[in-house]
């Protein structure tokens, strides 16, 4: 009985490892960003709607319905907000903070601030939201 419970553990074990090997990266390039100028005023977009993100890795994310992003800067590809309140993430073989990355409406890619990247959507995703600004 023990020898099947160590053959059962071991290839569970080499079946985990062997999934996990086959995870896709996330593409990334490294981008310059700017950030947005200290004491101006807060800009924010909030979401309108729900809208599921498949990302190139084959996750899935969730960019929730009336979640408030704030701009944070800006890369060559459009304008960075990251997430109010939350930590948003995106996966491939590993987990990455993530802010989005606007051009217009359209997400087309994640800023990935711990390593200074562009992570882009092969296919840019329409978003419904409203711009808020504060003092």
């Amino acid at each position: 009985m023990k020898k099947k419970w160590l053959f059962l553990l071991a290839g569970t074990l080499v079946a985990l490892s062997i999934l996990a090997g086959c995870a896709t990266p996330i593409n990334a390039q490294r981008v310059e960003f700017t950030p947005y100028g200290k004491g101006a005023a807060v800009q924010q977009v909030r979401m309108l709607h729900t809208v599921d993100v498949m990302l190139d890795s084959r996750y899935r994310r969730q960019i929730q319905q009336n979640s408030l992003w704030r701009l944070r800067g800006v890369v060559p590809q459009g304008s960075v907000y990251s997430a109010e309140n939350a930590v948003f993430t995106i996966e491939g073989r590993q987990v990455h903070e993530a802010y989005l990355v606007l051009s217009g409406t359209a997400l087309v890619g994640f800023y990935l601030p711990g390593e200074f990247n562009f992570s882009p959507l092969s296919v840019p995703l329409s978003l419904t939201f409203e711009s808020e600004q504060h003092d």
